[in-house]
């Protein structure tokens, strides 16, 4: 089957299409046949091992010292469920699938073995294999702290990179939640903020929140641009800060303000639970969220995919389509 390598850190180039054996699932495991996967930015972070200097040491031990001891990467997918192990009762063959594969990634090939326990799901009946396969890592993660936050109904929701993969769900999740949300993008992504629902849009090329006296019950950096001694005036008495990609100074900022005052800041990571996808799949099929998709690339082109991404400009996702023959 084709395959997506990546045998050392470096730049997009370092990615190889190349042909590896298809995989055989385990007793618990399903075997999927892949029709869509995106771009993350965790993607590029782990191909070139861009990350936080706290984060080098454990990071590097289990993705490979030297180079990554599990070359096809890909966060998540939707595709088709070829064959199933003898244990698994949650899925059979044929079942349209969206799932987000972990920490055993995969998706930048023909096919992948996964858990059953994964967190993966029957795909929404009203998206595509393209859509269904930019929920998970967004979806999952904006679902995560946003339920963290606790948002009542009627509270006011700030949430910067507005327009990114994660951004995109939080705008519509929050709106579910009942909040009155405000979204702060770039000047070329105000009216997509603006169609997902947000109440207020603010271009932070020609505005700095932090200095317009408004104050929220709860900011949500999807991207980790800002740090929480930057933001804090921003947030009420009792508000909640949450960071999908905190600096060092928000964890000790964070640990500090909770012991001093009722201020409280949530930085943990995101699980990847079945319950959630599933959460997700019903709220998709009601119609009250959709992901957003701003540029689709083959297979073939995985590079320039990953040199875009790695841009930092995309608005929602990018996703890669395979195109299967009766080769793979």
């Amino acid at each position: 089957m084709r395959a997506i390598l990546c045998t050392k850190y470096g730049s997009p180039n370092v990615l190889q299409l190349g042909e590896v054996k298809k995989p055989t699932c385990k007793d618990d495991e399903v075997l999927i046949k892949i029709h869509a996967t995106t771009v993350t930015a965790g993607d590029c972070e782990l191909r070139s091992f861009k990350v936080k200097p706290l984060l080098w040491i454990p990071a590097r031990i289990y993705m490979g010292l030297r180079k990554p001891k599990r070359p096809i990467l890909g966060m998540e997918l939707a595709g088709e469920i070829e064959s199933v192990g003898k244990d698994v009762k949650s899925f059979k063959k044929g079942d349209s699938v969206f799932a987000d594969t972990g920490f055993h990634f995969g998706s930048y090939a023909d096919y992948v073995c996964l858990p059953s326990t994964n967190a993966m799901s029957k795909k929404p009946v009203n998206m595509t294999y393209e859509e269904a396969a930019a929920v998970p890592v967004g979806g999952l993660n904006a679902l995560h702290f946003l339920r963290k936050a606790n948002i009542q109904s009627g509270e006011k929701v700030l949430i910067y990179g507005a327009s990114g993969s994660i951004g995109t769900f939080a705008i519509q999740i929050a709106k579910c939640f009942g909040a009155e949300v405000t979204g702060v993008c770039g000047t070329s992504n105000l009216e997509l903020v603006k169609s997902l629902g947000a109440n207020k849009v603010i271009d932070y090329t020609k505005e700095d929140f932090t200095k317009n006296d408004e104050i929220y019950d709860v900011i949500f950096d999807t991207k980790g641009t800002n740090s929480f001694p930057h933001i804090k005036r921003s947030l009420k008495e009792k508000g909640r800060y949450l960071s999908a990609n905190p600096k060092m100074v928000d964890m000790i900022s964070g640990i500090w303000t909770s012991m001093t005052s009722r201020k409280k800041v949530i930085l943990e990571a995101s699980g990847q639970e079945t319950k959630d996808l599933i959460y997700l799949k019903e709220l998709i099929e009601a119609g009250k969220i959709k992901s957003v998709i701003d540029k689709r690339y083959p297979l073939e082109q995985i590079r320039e995919a990953h040199s875009y991404v790695e841009k930092g400009h995309k608005s929602g996702n990018v996703v890669i389509t395979l195109k299967h023959s009766d080769k793979v």
